[in-house]
């Protein structure tokens, strides 16, 4: 399934945004599991719809990240990977060199900038049998985001209105990945969501399941795709859920800000945000 090719424009409300993947919806359930195979072929290949949409973008006279550049030294933990890529970084520009990394069994392979480190781990509880768990940080050991296959696919669940807060879409691109049509599933798209608590709590990833929300408020943020069999629900994103923290809980990995205009202006200008949306749009499997 190819999703649409034309971004959802940021700040758009959560309904708007989720109304119209219902809509590209309806179309995909047409074209059935014919689409679905393409969908696969497609992801495996690495192609797309277009370009890329990244937020970060290089200043003018800075060049971008491109295939062909310089090789990046250092060596990935588990898996391999190949660099590519030249260029001078700039506030909400992409990485200078970039490297793609496949795991060692090739089901998965992604572009993350040079000096980032990927370590696999054992599957995350519930998922299925030989599923991946692989974690992506930056050279200093920060944790970015980690990519999950096999795992369960959350029903939609009832929200109490008492327990709902506000959320907001800030960043919203369609992206070509597989995935198994059904209901609350909507076009995949990175996105990056911030729903407000003691503070605004923003987290970024991929999603393919509509929120259980009204009049803007939701219990819970959900980014997984329901992947097609060998597969499974999958999640390339920051966490694997998201709800309003408490004062007490620990916020990590969730960014948090003080506004939503604040949190617009991390979408907007942060060289790291724009690397991390770079590098999940750019998951391809390459098994199915």
């Amino acid at each position: 399934m190819v999703a649409a090719s034309s971004p959802e424009p940021p700040r758009s409300s959560p309904q708007a945004v989720e109304a119209g993947a219902r809509r590209a919806g309806g179309v995909r359930a047409l074209r059935g599991a014919a689409a679905l195979a393409v969908a696969v072929l497609l992801a495996g290949c690495g192609a797309g719809a277009g370009a890329p949409v990244w937020t970060g973008v290089p200043s003018a006279g800075t060049a971008s990240a491109a295939p062909g550049g310089p090789s990046a030294g250092g060596p990935t933990p588990s898996g391999s990977a190949t660099a590519t890529g030249a260029g001078t970084p700039s506030p909400g520009a992409t990485s200078a060199t970039w490297k793609t990394y496949t795991d060692p069994a090739k089901k998965v392979r992604f572009e993350l900038p040079a000096d980032w480190i990927v370590q696999s781990t054992g599957p995350a509880a519930g998922a299925a049998p030989g599923s991946l768990h692989i974690e992506v940080k930056k050279g200093d050991g920060t944790f970015v985001a980690a990519l999950q296959t096999g795992l369960p696919v959350p029903t939609s669940a009832p929200c109490d209105p008492a327990q709902a807060k506000p959320y907001s879409v800030l960043n919203s691109v369609p992206v070509t990945v597989p995935f198994a049509d059904g209901p609350a599933v909507i076009t995949p798209r990175f996105v990056f969501r911030v729903i407000q608590g003691y503070k605004y709590f923003g987290s970024f990833g991929l999603t393919a399941l509509a929120t259980s929300a009204q009049d803007g408020k939701a219990c819970r943020l959900v980014n997984i795709v329901p992947g097609p069999a060998g597969i499974g629900g999958y999640s390339f994103a920051d966490t694997v859920e998201v709800v309003p923290p408490s004062p007490q809980a620990q916020v990590a990995p969730l960014s948090s800000f003080d506004s939503l205009a604040q949190a617009s202006a991390y979408v907007r200008d942060s060289g790291d945000f724009a690397d991390a949306q770079r590098m999940i749009m750019s998951l391809a499997f390459t098994q199915s």
